[in-house]
């Protein structure tokens, strides 16, 4: 399950709007580094791969690869604007731990999602 804020949503859309590939979906995904074991990582890509995970919220299509998705099965994600500007806020429960940028994170292997789900709450 992922979950998008309406706030995220629409600046997904925003960042849709100004792609001149109009087959962009939003991709979300991880990779090993940062100031923790992974950070996040954001995307428009007009690719998939048989092994991503294509979930429908509210009209954005967001896909995740399969590796990614075992790290990001229940993330929550918003977007906010503050006086440094704007951001994506991630709300992870397979992280045991944040770095202080929020963008990097750490698990606990045995407390990995196991159960796969194509559900998108909004």
């Amino acid at each position: 399950m992922i979950h998008l804020s309406q706030a995220a949503i629409g600046e997904v859309q925003r960042m849709q709007s100004k792609c001149l590939d109009a087959r962009a979906r939003f991709r979300l995904g991880v990779q090993a580094g940062g100031c923790a074991d992974w950070f996040y990582t954001l995307d428009l890509d007009p690719t998939t791969a048989p092994d991503d995970r294509v979930v429908d919220c509210d009209g954005i299509q967001v896909v995740i690869d399969s590796q990614s998705w075992t790290y990001l099965n229940g993330l929550s994600l918003d977007y906010s604007e503050d006086l440094m500007g704007g951001g994506f806020r991630f709300h992870n429960p397979n992280a045991v731990s944040h770095c202080g940028c929020g963008n990097s994170f750490s698990v606990d292997p045995a407390r990995q999602a196991t159960v796969p789900s194509d559900d998108c709450m909004l």
